[in-house]
């Protein structure tokens, strides 16, 4: 073991006790995290009899962003068993919506060593996916150890993200060349990790382009669309981040749209009661998705407390903005919106999407706004504007459609080391 790596083992070790409270801590919102405890910790129950191909994607976002490829290795691979790891509850709830009991589900254990042997000889993966950027250092030194060949797919890394790991150079060039291959998303991330001491990089593109709106939930965006009036505007806050529904709520105060329905979907499941306190302490009209029924005319807010239905949303509404960027969090995934041809809006904050979020700006796709003010300005035009509402949506169509293909250079490159 390197010393770099022993340093950040001594390092989780001494952690440890405050890793257990903080999975008790997060477990009062969310009571899911204390179940399969074990498995943080390397316990499994039946090992698999088919050969498995592994896939880590930590929480929602890599988890929708791994589903196109999830997809084409059960087509191609149907004597492999597919692992589908993750670290947190609605990660691994998203993927048991988007899969079913098609594959294996799992909590990726914590980087202890010892976990990290009991995972890889419980499971043998054949080979081993971790999707955009996660570097567990003794978890690839574990593979490289076990002959696992490993790859980073759908790899970004943002300037911020970069500046963190350079500080730790050493240790992060060690991981990054255990590596078999890293496939970037740009080539800004690219040369990124290549500064920091990755070999054996390729430029493949998005695998979120490749992601397409499930037919199932556009239909269920026009059930919903039926349920909030088909004569209302509707405005869209996705995925929404802490501190930003009082900005979104703060741009609505500003419009004088007659009729206007705001609906708003927290990113983060454990949020909702607190958003919807949030808007009534704003002495908002509020009703739930979780209510099922029709949207009375005089609610001004839906909170879309349901999981799995984002696509539903935006197929739902005339204007949507994709949260994570009024706020410094780098942004959500903008290109499910642009997919389902929707008009855009995003912050000044999209560093983890900032390719994506300035292709789409320059494509006609989407526009960016600077805070609250100019968010109800945004959206005031919009909705003023149906040949605009239009165009936007064609170009946002045309901008996913273009930059699709991902997943068959990462199946090109990722089939060597499938037996």
């Amino acid at each position: 073991m390197s010393a770099g790596r022993w340093a950040y083992t001594r390092l989780l070790w001494l952690a440890a006790p405050f890793i257990a409270l903080r999975l008790a801590w997060r477990a009062r919102r969310q009571p899911e995290y204390l179940r399969h405890v074990a498995e943080r910790f390397g316990r499994y129950g039946e090992a698999p009899r088919s050969p498995v191909i592994w896939i880590h994607a930590v929480s929602v976002g890599e988890t929708r962003a791994a589903a196109p490829l999830v997809e084409a290795l059960v087509q191609r691979h149907p004597e492999h068993s597919i692992l589908l790891t993750h670290m947190t509850p609605t990660g691994r709830e998203t993927g048991r919506r988007l899969f079913g009991d098609r594959l294996l589900q799992a909590y990726l254990p914590y980087d202890y060593p010892f976990a990290v042997r009991r995972f890889l000889a419980h499971f043998r993966p054949t080979l081993g996916v971790l999707m955009e950027t996660e570097l567990w250092f003794n978890l690839i030194a574990g593979c490289r150890q076990a002959r696992v060949p490993l790859y980073l797919v759908n790899a970004r890394l943002s300037e911020r993200s970069y500046r963190r790991y350079d500080r730790f150079r050493g240790l992060a060039a060690e991981a990054l060349g255990a590596l078999e291959g890293i496939l970037a998303q740009t080539e800004a991330d690219a040369g990124r990790l290549i500064r920091l001491g990755a070999r054996r990089v390729e430029v493949v593109g998005n695998l979120k382009f490749d992601l397409t709106p499930p037919a199932a939930q556009l239909a269920q965006g026009q059930a919903l669309r039926a349920l909030f009036g088909s004569r209302r505007p509707v405005f869209l806050a996705a995925s929404t981040r802490e501190g930003e529904e009082t900005r979104v709520l703060d741009a609505v105060a500003r419009l004088h749209v007659p009729g206007l329905l705001t609906v708003i979907v927290p990113r983060h499941p454990q949020r909702f009661d607190e958003v919807a306190t949030l808007v009534a302490r704003r002495g908002l009209t509020l009703q739930r998705r979780s209510e099922a029924r029709p949207i009375a005319p005089e609610t001004q807010v839906v909170l879309g407390d349901s999981m799995g239905e984002l696509f539903a949303y935006y197929a739902a509404c005339d204007v949507a903005f994709v949260g994570g960027s009024l706020v410094p969090l780098g942004g959500q995934n903008l290109i499910e919106a642009c997919a389902v041809g929707v008009p855009v809006l995003v912050g000044p904050h999209t560093f983890n999407f900032e390719e994506a979020a300035e292709r789409a700006v320059a494509e006609g796709a989407a526009l960016r706004v600077v805070d609250e003010a100019a968010l109800a300005g945004a959206v005031a035009a919009l909705l003023a504007d149906a040949p605009r509402r239009r165009r936007m949506a064609e170009a946002g169509r045309a901008f996913a459609q273009r930059h699709r293909g991902a997943v068959e250079r990462v199946l090109a490159r990722i089939s060597a080391g499938i037996g």
